[in-house]
């Protein structure tokens, strides 16, 4: 029971931070009312297993410098500029109970059907250079094999934090079979809106979710579909 009250302690804690940088960060325009305060640069990496079949995800997320010491001046000891391995846990669980409900920016397809992970048990959480760094792994909860058409984004629904691949190398898949085929995705989202200016409507430009899964850049990977 005190475990649990304090785990909403600290996730209030953290959502007090996410308050405070969104008052105070200067963050790029978009073209929709919400644009992200947080930047995080990601590294993804989808690892196979023998049986043809995704094994697991492994993300790795490093924050922006202001994010950083706004967390460190939060949970850390007055006028310390680094956090002990106390206080790195209480970070660590505070973000695995913040972004649950987020599914961990994960959106993971296979042939138009989406696909649920299971939670990761706990994340790693360190600094590198004074800069935020968080380590998680995640798995499908039902086997998914390589067939047909599968997409893995990464991305904030809510734009709040941009999670940015500033690498096509940052993302990563295992050995694939010959006769599957990748591309890295980035779409210019202006262009997005251009081509489908005339479908969009109010509540597209009002509600940042639709705009986010459009703009956020993401790894196709296509495969034989496989037996019937």
């Amino acid at each position: 029971m005190k475990r649990n009250i304090l785990m909403r302690l600290e996730a209030r804690r953290f959502l007090t931070i996410l308050l405070i940088a969104m008052l105070m960060a200067t963050a790029r325009t978009f073209p929709l009312k919400a644009h992200p305060h947080i930047l995080a640069e990601a590294h993804l990496e989808i690892v196979l297993n023998a049986t043809g079949t995704v094994d697991r995800l492994k993300h790795l997320w490093r924050f922006d410098e202001f994010f950083s010491s706004t967390v460190i001046l939060e949970f850390g000891a007055a006028g310390s500029m680094e956090l002990d391995e106390e206080e790195l846990d209480a970070v660590s669980r505070t973000i695995h109970t913040s972004l649950a409900d987020f599914n961990y920016f994960q959106s993971i397809e296979s042939n138009g059907e989406e696909i649920v992970m299971r939670p990761p048990a706990g994340l790693r959480a360190y600094f590198d250079d004074l800069q935020l760094i968080v380590e998680f792994e995640t798995e499908p909860r039902d086997p998914l094999p390589l067939r047909g058409s599968l997409t893995f984004g990464i991305y904030d629904p809510t734009l709040f934090t941009a999670i940015e691949f500033q690498e096509d190398e940052h993302i990563s898949i295992g050995r694939l079979p010959a006769d599957c085929d990748t591309a890295i995705i980035r779409p210019d989202p202006y262009q997005v809106i251009a081509e489908n200016r005339g479908s969009l409507t109010e509540e597209f430009f009002n509600d940042p979710t639709d705009y986010a899964a459009i703009s956020a850049t993401r790894l196709e990977v296509a495969c034989p579909p496989g037996p019937e």
